[in-house]
């Protein structure tokens, strides 16, 4: 099956820095999507943005300053950097697979 765990919740204060990890099992990161989600507290959820298959990167626009997604492919774990945090950025962090590997699939 696939599984996709995400690290354990970290405690960091206001300006400094944060390194959130996805270990993904039961598929290759450079065959789909993976996404990071985020749900503060008694909100809904935001989209923080996504990594295709191929490397390329979409992002929120609110989250194009701050938050830096990146991948291992070797060790097919997916990261995402938060600099500068603030107290807004409480929140439960969520890694989540998409359906395709990239931005447009094709059927034949």
């Amino acid at each position: 099956g696939i599984s996709l765990t995400s690290s354990p919740a970290q405690t960091k204060a206001p300006g400094q820095s944060v390194r959130l990890s996805c270990q993904i099992s039961g598929y290759a990161l450079t065959d789909y999507g993976t996404a990071w989600i985020r749900q503060p507290p008694g909100k809904a959820l935001e989209w923080i943005g996504i990594i295709w298959g191929s490397g390329s990167i979409d992002s929120g626009n609110s989250f194009k300053s701050r938050f830096t997604i990146s991948r291992d492919t070797g060790r097919n774990e997916l990261y995402l950097d938060i600099n500068s945090l603030q107290t807004e950025d409480t929140a439960v962090y969520y890694c989540a697979k998409t359906d395709t590997a990239d931005q447009f699939s094709v059927t034949n």
